[in-house]
């Protein structure tokens, strides 16, 4: 049941038997890769509690105040799943994402009509090609940061593999396209390699971002590829090969070769090393 702060901290007083049930930095690895949040969360505005002393998952009402000053009421988990399709910093409040998309207007006694639900049709630009098989897509956007440019330029100058492939066939429709764009592919290992940040208003990778890039790690592993995601801004990995960095540098890229050894062996991946 959901409840509000005090009530839910006088609740877990009594529970665990302690005067403070959860000290302060306890889940502070668990917000530290949401900065707006951290921004935008007050304690003297909930009873003197601490973000990192409240669970991600806590079913508790807390009250939250945007850079507009907008105040609202949101629980942790649906304050962290706001990221949507919207790369604007004003996803983080509901009042600002009114005022930055307002809804339309209508008279007195007008009903709005419903539009209808169309699915979406596959973008016919997907070639017909094996599920697993690399390929040049036209719809694949470009490099979204300079870090992820220059981190393909040294992974290409280290590894002696294809370049210029930017997608994969996949079996199920990702989205409304057949295939999936990595930020780089390594055909010759059949790895995939993601470059994971929080972007500039913190809304990359978290939320519902997170959910899709699940899917499409699900996706690629079910036609035979791995997928190494390089995650900074303090993202938690999401598989068993990720790398969790402070920054992307030449010390990094030894340690992407030897996940990469992990994944498809030493004798393989030494061979295309230059």
């Amino acid at each position: 049941m959901v409840e509000r702060v005090e009530l839910w901290w006088a609740r877990r007083r009594f529970s665990r038997g302690a005067e403070v049930p959860y000290a302060v930095g306890t889940y502070r690895e668990a917000w530290a890769p949401y900065p707006a949040l951290i921004r935008q969360y007050h304690p003297e505005l909930n009873a003197g509690i601490v973000l990192t002393q409240i669970p991600p998952a806590a079913d508790v009402l807390l009250l939250w105040q945007c850079e507009a000053g907008h105040t609202f009421v949101a629980t942790p988990s649906e304050q962290r799943s706001r990221p949507g399709r919207e790369r604007r910093r004003s996803a983080w409040c509901p009042d600002c994402s009114v005022l930055a998309k307002p809804p339309p207007i209508r008279r007195a006694g007008e009903r709005m009509p419903r539009p209808p639900k169309q699915s979406r049709p596959l973008c016919p630009k997907t070639p017909e090609l094996p599920k697993g098989e690399p390929f040049a897509s036209e719809c694949a956007p470009r490099p979204a940061s300079a870090v992820e440019a220059r981190l393909r330029a040294d992974v290409f100058a280290r590894l002696a593999v294809t370049p210029g492939l930017n997608a994969v066939r996949v079996a199920r429709p990702f989205f409304d396209h057949l295939e999936v764009w990595p930020d780089i592919l390594l055909p010759e290992l059949r790895v995939a390699i993601e470059y994971d940040s929080t972007g500039r208003h913190g809304l990359e990778h978290v939320g519902r971002r997170e959910d899709a890039d699940r899917r499409k790690d699900r996706a690629l592993r079910a036609v035979g590829w791995e997928v190494l995601r390089i995650r900074t801004g303090r993202l938690e990995p999401l598989g068993p090969y990720d790398l969790q960095l402070s920054s992307v540098g030449a010390r990094s890229l030894g340690r992407i070769v030897d996940v990469l050894r992990d994944i498809r062996g030493p004798l393989l991946v030494d061979a295309y090393l230059t």
